[in-house]
């Protein structure tokens, strides 16, 4: 019997990640298609290829990946880095934009047209640097300033209400319910069923009056009614400083809803109890200054106070970065994490099989070694990426500035002038 020849074939995987990329292939493959649309990164995909070829010793030992796997992984990560540099600048941003219009995305996360209600609309605001406006402050400032009496938003009316002999108790929520449904008066619009918070209580309106001490100056006044010795300045004939106009101004306020005053007052839940009683022909009436808090959602829609708008990260009008804008720094990132997203598809791959038989040996695929560096190098390039822009963040770029200015006025100091000479 005549020995048989055997013609044994090499045995490879089926799929085998070529030398280089194709361009026209990776707009039909990449799973989301976020950036098709730009030819850059269609050739960036591509020549992703022969770096990860290369870089994986494809040239030596098959890889099992197909280009494909390559192209995904490459979009993966021109997209982390987006997220990555968008979440660092609304860190940096985000107290001015609060209140600002935001806008509707797609599922790929651009914005969608027409969606802004102002300016923005059109325009690339990820890559657009805001005039800082401190606009948390200035809100938190202006609702601070309404509970500390010094003014804010909110709105303050004023009302009164008539005295009738010997009636102490009086409701200042229904006078103002009552008066705001006749009509006819600012706050008429209000909702009245909130309540309503009292700041003032007087029955004289105050009076444009310069003269510190009482209503025309006769008492306690060195030199009564003479121009010298009153706290006015344009009667001492001297430049005083500003806090002596704003003292003049403080103390004549007390002194209308106090000194001048023959009432007191004791005020629950808005309603007020007179002290003493009120008799005939003293006051008629009294006034009041009060405000109406509306709840937190509320929204003014003539001022555009900014309620409907930024709220926080989700809401900021950011949308992937082009790739045509992101620089040579930007671009070596993504290629690096492009190459540890494919040790690590290439890792899921091997792990599928965890030895491989062979004729009279078993052979140990690499699945453990690769998913551990994919792990480790895709963190290390987060890392890596996060701290250079905190180094970058507006109020680290502040510090180093007065840092720079800080030393070199140090030099100046240390620097002789020069002498002249005539």
């Amino acid at each position: 019997m005549a020995v048989p020849t055997l013609t044994p074939k090499s045995q490879t995987s089926a799929v085998i990640l070529p030398v280089t990329g194709a361009a026209s292939d990776v707009a039909a493959v990449v799973p989301l298609g976020i950036y098709t649309s730009s030819v850059e990164f269609l050739s960036g995909a591509a020549a992703q290829v022969a770096y990860t070829h290369k870089k994986l010793g494809g040239d030596v030992l098959d890889i099992e990946l197909s280009s494909s796997n390559v192209y995904a992984n490459y979009e993966e990560a021109c997209l982390e880095y987006s997220y990555l540099i968008n979440s660092h600048q609304a860190k940096n941003i985000l107290s001015t934009v609060l209140g600002n219009a935001t806008g509707t995305f797609d599922h790929k996360g651009e914005m969608s047209d027409s969606t802004l209600s102002s300016s923005l609309n059109g325009t690339r605001i990820e890559l657009t640097y805001p005039e800082i406006r401190f606009e948390y402050a200035r809100r938190f400032g202006n609702a601070t300033a309404f509970d500390a009496g010094l003014g804010g938003t909110v709105p303050e009316y004023s009302a009164s209400f008539t005295l009738v002999d010997d009636i102490q108790d009086y409701d200042l929520q229904a006078v103002v319910s009552s008066s705001a449904a006749a009509g006819g008066v600012p706050y008429a619009s209000i909702d009245r069923t909130r309540r309503i918070i009292i700041n003032r209580v007087f029955y004289k309106t105050p009076r444009s009056m310069w003269r510190f001490y009482g209503y025309y100056g006769g008492l306690n006044v060195i030199g009564n009614l003479a121009t010298y010795g009153q706290y006015a300045d344009d009667s001492t004939f001297e430049v005083v400083p500003v806090w002596q106009n704003k003292l003049q101004a403080m103390n004549f306020e007390d002194m209308l809803y106090t000194r001048t005053s023959h009432f007191s007052y004791e005020l629950r839940d808005n309603k007020i109890r007179i002290f003493p009683p009120p008799m005939a022909n003293e006051v008629d009436k009294m006034w009041f200054t009060f405000q109406v808090i509306d709840d937190a959602w509320s929204v003014d829609g003539a001022k555009k106070d900014g309620v409907e708008g930024v709220n926080n990260l989700n809401t900021i009008p950011f949308a992937n970065i082009p790739y045509e804008n992101i620089n040579s720094v930007g671009k070596q990132w993504i290629r690096r994490f492009a190459l540890a997203l494919s040790k690590e598809t290439l890792g899921q791959i091997r792990g599928k099989f965890g030895t491989i038989p062979i004729p009279g040996e078993n052979l140990t695929l690499n699945a453990n070694e690769l998913l551990s560096q994919a792990k480790d190098e895709q963190s290390a390039l987060r890392d890596e990426l996060k701290t250079i822009l905190d180094e970058m963040a507006y109020s680290a770029l502040a510090e180093k500035d007065a840092a720079i200015a800080g030393s070199v006025n140090t030099l100046k100091q240390q620097t002789p002038l020069p002498i002249f000479q005539g």
